[in-house]
């Protein structure tokens, strides 16, 4: 059982850290996930707890946004109906602030800049692709980039990103990285010098999330560090 990390609890919300490999909704079967780590997290605070009904119900947990099974990083859920009511209205309105550290092979032609692209989710293969803004169901997708720093592995050039997501698609960075050939490290989906790979996760972490709190309205702001030895590489260089 995952031990579940959090940076800040009361009596709306939860802050914690999402490992990758562990869905952040509720999972089928028994794949682990965080909406069960919460949950269960609750129930043990509960148990003290004088009347059985109230034992017996099992804790809300309100799903404010995702990240993909194989990504880790910061993440918020409600711990009641109208805290998830309020972060929800808030995400809808761009007011969630989300940035992301990815290492992909390669290095940008700048090193800031803003990519839009349209993307179509292929729900057979879980994949999507970059395709022309007149194709029916096609999503326009926006993210700022920064270099942060770029290292020479084994004679492969990886540079150290830092990604502000103005749009939430389905495999965002991942694709549009993907597209300007800068595929992210580890990606199987994606890239094709790891297509045969096993047991490894694209290196991407959601390292910050800034939010009003839904009740208090003070702005809350959590960070951490990516844990993937790939990121090492650039804090060994610092």
């Amino acid at each position: 059982m995952i031990k579940l990390k959090i940076f800040y609890e009361d009596e709306d919300i939860i802050v914690v850290q999402k490992p990758a490999g562990v869905e952040s909704q509720e999972a089928r079967g028994f794949a682990q996930d965080m909406v069960s780590l919460i949950r269960n997290h609750r129930m043990l605070s509960t148990q003290l707890s004088t009347t059985p009904s109230t034992r017996r119900t099992p804790p809300y947990v309100g799903v404010i946004h995702r990240l993909d099974r194989q990504v880790s990083g910061v993440m918020v859920y409600a711990k009641t109906k109208k805290a998830a009511a309020v972060l929800s209205a808030a995400v809808q309105k761009g007011e969630v602030r989300k940035i992301y550290h990815a290492v992909v092979c390669g290095k940008p032609v700048d090193n800031h800049g803003q990519w839009v692209d349209y993307l179509l989710k292929n729900g057979k293969t879980n994949t999507t692709s970059v395709v022309d803004k007149s194709v029916e169901d096609a999503k326009k997708a926006v993210l700022n980039y920064k270099v942060l720093g770029t290292v020479n592995e084994s004679g492969r050039e990886l540079s150290l990103l830092e990604i502000g997501l103005l749009t939430g698609r389905h495999h965002q960075i991942r694709v549009q990285c993907a597209f300007r050939d800068l595929p992210l490290w580890g990606d199987v989906k994606y890239n094709p010098a790891f297509q045969d790979r096993r047991g490894v996760n694209p290196a991407l972490c959601s390292v910050q999330l800034s939010f009003r709190h839904p009740v208090t309205g003070e702005q809350m702001t959590f960070s951490m560090k990516p844990e993937a030895e790939v990121f090492r590489l650039f804090r060994e260089k610092d």
